[in-house]
């Protein structure tokens, strides 16, 4: 393993995406996880491609930019997304002023919507209950994240980047005001000295900080994913309500998948995974898609937010659109180290490029990001993304239904 110009530190989305990002400009990265690649937040997400529509009435240019990057990865994604549609359904109780106010605010912020009646909704969902009051179709899609994260190490591999799953940090050493050398273990076992360090270990990424002596305060949240046997749904289905527990369904080929809830966790190493919380989730679900509730379950799975404690404290907790925030530890007295923490898995490619952005100006790099003009390399060859997921130990439980890993 040759010393690299930039060590990323996590296998995420966000973490593979900085490597392709630099490596597409000519900077050498090393992308590192202590587990496989995909094996946090990305990996264990409900896979929505957001059209901006959920955050339209709180967070307007939150939502703007996940339209953006939407568009953008239905341009160079291929396989790793599919362009599904979405619904968001007012049910008979919900409250018709805040239809409204999603409407509105979608139009404001040049989301796509077209007003369906109930009969027209059927049209689309067959199987939607009879309360039925509204509902409007906007462009939501599904992202598959071992695939995105696959195409995204095969690029950046193809460029000059190294991507080595099973080797987490062990010891950070700072001196002088900068990351001098990092230690690696699992499979690595070696000691690498970077010209800079890109902290994108999500919920993880409090305790990477820790090793170099800076504060990253997280607040990860917890959400329970429940896959069941659903052929044909379609359409994303989203409750049109103020976000609560169970109010998404996401389709897959034969399956749906069912979220989700939020629950604060203290220990991203160590925490509860209640029964409650499946029943719940399929419970609020069956609401909006009756069939889901005698379905057979396929596998349920547990997935961390890893939002950062004083962003989630100024807005207010759930419902309020969580942005990604890049946090410059030049300010902490470590002047080659940058953290990237929250965000959504739909803006990835926007969280690499903010922190790419900040590297190349440090090392002097003057090359611009080419990553929302370039295809991913592989995409539109399912077999071949497939392949990459077995290579980096990158299936994740969120579409081990769709990847084939070899």
């Amino acid at each position: 393993m040759c010393d690299p110009d930039v060590l990323v530190i996590g296998g995420g989305a966000t973490g593979v995406g900085v490597a392709r990002d630099l490596a597409l400009r000519g900077v050498e990265p090393l992308v590192v996880d202590r587990d496989g690649l995909c094996s946090g937040a990305s990996g264990r997400s409900h896979g929505l491609l957001h059209s901006g529509a959920r955050y339209a009435d709180s967070d307007p240019d939150g939502a703007a930019e996940c339209l953006e990057e939407a568009r953008i990865l239905r341009r160079i994604a291929g396989a790793c997304v599919a362009d599904t549609g979405g619904l968001f359904v007012r049910l008979a109780g919900d409250d018709a002023s805040y239809f409204e106010e999603k409407r509105t605010a979608c139009q404001s912020v040049g989301i796509p919507v077209e007003t369906l009646t109930p009969s027209e909704a059927r049209e689309v969902v067959p199987e939607l209950p009879a309360e039925v009051e509204q509902a409007m179709r906007v462009p939501d899609g599904v992202v598959y994240p071992s695939r995105l994260i696959a195409a995204n190490a095969i690029d950046a591999g193809a460029h000059g980047a190294e991507v080595r799953p099973h080797a987490p940090v062990e010891s950070i050493t700072v001196q002088d005001g900068a990351v001098t050398e990092v230690r690696l273990g699992g499979t690595a076992e070696t000691t690498v000295t970077p010209e800079f360090v890109v902290n994108a270990a999500g919920a993880w990424a409090g305790r990477v900080a820790d090793r170099a002596g800076v504060s990253v305060e997280m607040a990860p949240t917890r959400g329970v994913m429940v896959s069941v046997e659903y052929d044909g749904l379609g359409p994303v289905l989203n409750r049109c309500r103020q976000p609560a527990d169970g109010d998404i369904v996401i389709p897959h080929a034969s399956e749906a998948v069912l979220g989700t809830t939020s629950v604060p966790v203290d220990n991203p190493n160590d925490y509860d995974t209640p029964a409650w919380e499946i029943d719940a989730s399929v419970e609020e679900c069956a609401k909006l898609l009756p069939p889901v509730a005698e379905a057979p379950v396929v596998r349920s799975w547990w997935g961390l937010r890893p939002l950062y404690a004083p962003d989630e404290a100024t807005r207010g907790g759930r419902g309020i659109s969580r942005g990604f925030v890049r946090l410059d530890h030049a300010a902490d007295g470590v002047a080659n180290m940058v953290s990237i923490v929250g965000g959504k898995l739909t803006t990835y490619r926007r969280m690499a490029e903010a922190t790419a952005d900040l590297v190349c100006e440090r090392i002097g790099c003057s090359a611009p990001c080419e990553t929302a003009d370039r295809a991913l390399l592989g995409a539109d060859d399912p077999a071949r993304l497939d392949e990459a997921v077995g290579t980096f130990d990158g299936q994740g439980p969120t579409d081990v239904d769709i990847t084939t890993p070899v």
